[in-house]
């Protein structure tokens, strides 16, 4: 896989300005555009769909579908549905999901390794055009096999973010896609862990923002990395030679606004792709030199529309 840019469709977008949003996408030259499936907005699968029939040459991520929401035979039939109709445009994610989410709606497993690596298996080996028996811990299949596989094989990712979760995907998965903050850094740390045996496609998520004035681009950037003081976000952070005095910060704070108000010029140039437009383009290539196959940028801000229109300045 060359190196690309992607964009991710905002979750938040309202449902009548996705379609328009993706068209624009396109047109200002992003390699892929992603969607998410955050609970409670909308679906993967839905979304995927509308974007891939609503375009023409750009290439569509789900990024992620939480592994302990579907079963793997249904996530292939549909996933097989997308992938036999617009070939060699859809890429799947699948991941852990959210711990909160997934107890919110009573699915987090017990094992979610376990959960994980069966459904990985399952999925591909379906697309792959097996026929499939299974009795696993959590994956039971009988006799299943898709009626039309796809001619071209979507690759299926892993959404994970730690060591162990790594190895997996790099034994189960056709690449891994890592959620924001993505650095050079923890991409060392990613690509180590992985060890596959084979082309291992890795995604990198990061918040984007841009603007002439830096000190601007900075400011927005800073209201989308709140998050990242939250201890899901450590192994991501850990790698950091200001970890420490983060996470000092962080415990620090009264609030998350707070928190992200009072991150560094520094750190946020490092935590995110941000500055001027000669500025952000630099972090991406060195996302790319440092191991991002896919650098898919998470657009910063309160206007969807201009943070895009800012980071197609990129491409």
């Amino acid at each position: 896989m060359t190196s690309s840019i992607g964009v991710m469709l905002p979750r938040d977008l309202p449902s009548t300005q996705v379609v328009e949003y993706l068209q624009t996408a396109e047109r200002s030259g992003f390699d892929e555009a992603w969607v998410v499936e955050d609970c409670f907005f909308r679906g993967a699968i839905a979304q995927a769909a509308i974007a891939l029939a609503s375009t023409t040459t750009i290439r569509v991520g789900i990024g992620i579908m939480p592994a302990a929401g579907r079963n793997p035979a249904i996530t292939a039939l549909e996933t097989s549905t997308l992938a036999t109709l617009f070939p060699g445009r859809t890429m799947v994610g699948i991941g852990h999901g959210m711990p909160a989410w997934m107890r919110q709606i009573g699915a987090w497993p017990t094992s979610p390794l376990t959960l994980l690596e069966e459904t990985l298996d399952a999925v591909r080996g379906l697309l792959r055009g097996e026929v499939l028996t299974t009795v696993g811990r959590y994956v039971r299949l009988t006799d299943v096999a898709l009626e039309e596989p796809p001619g071209l094989v979507p690759p299926v990712l892993a959404g994970v973010r730690g060591p162990r979760s790594l190895r997996l995907a790099g034994r189960h998965a056709d690449g891994t896609i890592l959620a924001e903050p993505v650095t050079p850094e923890y991409l060392a740390v990613v690509r180590a862990a992985i060890d596959a045996p084979g082309p291992h496609v890795v995604v990198a998520y990061n918040v984007a923002a841009v603007d002439d004035d830096a000190s601007l681009a900075r400011a927005v950037a800073r209201t989308a990395l709140e998050w990242i003081g939250e201890p899901d976000w450590a192994v991501q952070i850990a790698p950091l030679d200001f970890a420490a005095d983060l996470a000092e910060l962080h415990r620090r704070a009264a609030s998350r606004s707070e928190f992200a108000a009072s991150l560094p010029d520094e750190w946020v140039d490092r935590l995110a792709v941000v500055g001027t437009p000669s500025q952000a383009r630099a972090r991406i290539d060195q996302l790319h030199r440092a191991g991002a196959d896919s650098v898919v940028l998470i657009p910063a801000g309160p206007d969807p529309w201009a943070a895009l229109r800012a980071l197609g300045r990129l491409i």
